[in-house]
């Protein structure tokens, strides 16, 4: 493709994958945001609860300054307290809808353009009501946010069986998902994650078919699952080219062909396309951010 990655969608990262030393400090934390912003390459940051309560808005309001958009993330708040959108214990499905509404309200308060969640541990044996629970958690938060402003709610696509081991996974069964609840919510839909798709067991275009027409954000980055004992194996997002990674050019050029075929890249520019990179040990996360930046314009130029 001749023309610029930049014309078919708005390029984001994760913040909290691209720098996970920003924790550290507030002081670190502000710079690398600004890290972020200082770019023109991106347009969108991703955040989620911010680990620093003084900096909430001061992060918002320099995203904006900047001209770019944020998205939020509730994995973070979700991960912290152990909670499960699909448990079956009705008190802890109960307090998970809580912190996804706090979440939600913090979004709108951040200006947020969407909202992230995932799905929770799940059972060989319940799958089917947690399925069911799933989804009435999902609509319940739906119609919260609807209630609020027109902010869209996505869930992001996990593994099943390797490391977050979420509930939903195949995309057969996101596809089903996303259409029981869209029955009833029309500002839902899901995320498709490049760097999730081998621990997933689906080549690239078994995972996407079935989901093409519920996307509506899309992440991509790497995963290690050859050797258990690779620091970077699961959900670590190792830079592309990793050793043992799964994800290249040739796999991202195949990825952003499917989403230009199905029109999620297009001509208005108006959807996210978001790194979700981490340095390794010892990795520097610039390098590994403008790794990043090749390996997509690389990718761009076999589409």
């Amino acid at each position: 493709m001749n023309d610029s990655i930049t014309n078919y969608a708005k390029i984001g990262i994760v913040h909290s994958m691209a720098f996970p030393d920003s924790i550290k400090s507030e002081e670190l934390y502000i710079n690398t945001i600004k890290e972020i912003l200082y770019d023109p390459f991106f347009s969108v940051v991703e955040i989620g609860q911010n680990p620093f309560d003084t900096l909430t808005y001061k992060t918002r309001d320099l995203i904006h300054l900047s001209k770019c958009d944020l998205t939020y993330s509730a994995h973070s708040r979700l991960f912290k307290k152990q909670l499960n959108a699909n448990s079956l214990n009705e008190d802890i499905r109960q307090s998970t809808i809580n912190e996804l509404k706090k979440a939600i309200n913090e979004a709108y308060e951040l200006n947020a353009v969407n909202f992230q969640f995932l799905s929770g541990h799940w059972e060989d044996s319940t799958k089917d009501k947690s399925f069911e629970a799933l989804c009435k958690t999902t609509i319940e938060i739906c119609n919260y946010a609807k209630k609020i402003g027109d902010m869209p709610i996505c869930l992001e696509i996990f593994d099943y069986d390797i490391d977050k081991c979420s509930l939903i996974g195949k995309s057969q069964l996101a596809a089903k998902y996303c259409e029981k609840v869209r029955e009833s919510c029309d500002n839902f839909g899901l995320m498709v994650d490049l760097s999730h798709i081998p621990m997933i067991h689906q080549s690239i275009e078994e995972h996407f078919n079935p989901i093409k027409d519920y996307i509506i954000h899309a992440h991509i980055g790497n995963t290690s699952i050859k050797n258990i004992n690779d620091i970077a194996y699961g959900d670590n997002h190792p830079r592309f080219g990793y050793p043992n990674g799964e994800n290249d050019v040739e796999e991202l050029a195949k990825f952003l062909s499917l989403l230009l075929s199905n029109g999620y890249l297009n001509k208005q520019a108006t959807n996210i396309l978001s790194f979700e990179v981490k340095p390794q040990i010892d990795e520097d996360p610039k390098l590994i951010i403008a790794n990043s930046k090749r390996t997509l314009l690389e990718a761009w130029r076999l589409v």
